[in-house]
């Protein structure tokens, strides 16, 4: 690395911890007990939580098109004013409606930064693009990790919801300094405004669905966010029914994401050294062990080794499959096929609950578990077999 990426990367994770920090408290866990004190029903807290993801579901390889078209630094400049405003519009906010157009607003901040910064450095750091997002990765997940924390002690301590969303707009300040900093100390490209063409834009997707590597690796990474949805969502459900007490639960959930956070750069910079099939393909496979051995015991260091192998199976995976799709694109396309990624993404993450509900309403939650595993392994039976006939 040269000086000033060495840098940048300092800058990109700091970015990250602070944007995602501040999103994630303004989300969890105050989003929905503000909303029902304003006197939201089920119903919108259900359409309030999805919003967010939303956002990037829609936008991601849009706002992956504009950045290659438009500029990098241009829509980093947009996502940090974005995540300093939005936490001041709750402050306003009476009718729970209102909730609606913030969260999306919100969300955009989000959706901006993933695929901008995940170009940014594979671009600065291109034989250590993997270990870079892994570090990058990791820093997100403190923030993600810290936050509810945070807000449920603001929460706990003072019984002001709004509090909140102003510790939610200091928290997010530093974005803005380190967007200008990122911007000045590391170069990478930013194109000039120019006329967006909208079959340009056609013709970019169609290049991405039919480049069968990139868009396979896309499937894996919607496997295994459609699996993480089911674990995050069904996991609290599941431990209930073994009796698990609710104290011992968050510890549960907590050491999937330590585990992640932990191991990525160090599975990153294997990534960077190996063929990137094989880390995409042994995590898709250790994800879905990890899914089907949760369903066999109710003994809780079993679940507990469960969680962290299932967190082991995603920083396997998920650091590599970035870099690999980065490393199969033109750069002219790179920043495209990256939103493209997160957008897909996102979808896999929102439909697992929503598909796995039918199959746990009409069975049991160890039917969905086992069919989410089974799932998940045949992604990357299709991803081995389709990626090793492309290359030879």
């Amino acid at each position: 690395m040269t000086k000033i990426s060495s840098r940048g990367v300092y800058y990109i994770c700091l970015l990250g911890f602070f944007g995602i920090f501040s999103t994630t408290i303004s989300k969890s866990p105050v989003l929905p007990l503000f909303a029902k004190s304003l006197g939201a029903s089920t119903a919108l807290l259900g359409l309030l939580s999805s919003l967010s993801p939303l956002a990037g579901m829609i936008l991601g390889f849009p706002i992956g098109y504009l950045a290659n078209n438009w500029g990098k630094k241009n829509l980093l400049t947009i996502a940090a004013f974005i995540f300093v405003t939005a936490p001041l519009l709750y402050l306003a906010v009476q009718n729970p409606l209102l909730l609606l157009p913030i969260r999306f607003f919100h969300g955009l901040a989000t959706a901006i930064l993933g695929p901008i910064v995940a170009s940014i450095i594979v671009e600065l750091f291109e034989n250590k693009k993997a270990q870079s997002l892994g570090f990058y990765n990791s820093s997100t997940l403190v923030g993600r990790l810290l936050a509810p924390l945070l807000g449920g002690l603001i929460i706990t301590t003072t019984l002001n919801y709004r509090l909140v969303y102003i510790a939610a707009f200091i928290i997010s300040l530093p974005v803005s300094f380190l967007v200008i900093l990122l911007n000045h100390s590391t170069d990478f490209s930013n194109k000039l405004p120019r006329h967006l063409s909208f079959s340009d834009f056609l013709f970019t997707l169609k290049q991405f669905t039919t480049n069968r590597p990139i868009f396979l690796t896309a499937l894996i990474q919607m496997a295994v966010y459609f699996t993480y949805g089911v674990f995050e969502t069904y996991l609290p459900l599941y431990l209930l029914g073994k009796n698990i007490p609710a104290v011992l639960m968050g510890p549960l959930l907590s050491v999937q994401v330590l585990s992640i956070a932990v191991t990525q750069p160090f599975f990153g910079k294997i990534a960077d050294q190996i063929d990137k099939r094989f880390p995409i393909a042994i995590g898709i496979f250790i994800i879905a062990v990890a899914m089907i051995l949760l369903t066999q015991s109710s003994i809780y260091s079993l679940l507990m080794a469960s969680c962290v192998l299932f967190g082991i199976g995603m920083s396997i995976t998920t650091v590599a499959t970035t870099a690999y799709v980065a490393q199969l694109s033109q750069l002219s396309q790179q920043t495209s096929f990256l939103g493209a990624l997160h957008s897909i993404m996102d979808i896999g993450q929102s439909v697992g609950p929503f598909i796995v509900g039918f199959i746990i309403t009409q069975f049991s939650i160890q039917a969905g578990f086992v069919t989410t595993g089974v799932i998940a392994a045949s992604f990357g039976i299709l991803f081995i077999g389709a990626t090793i006939r492309s290359h030879r």
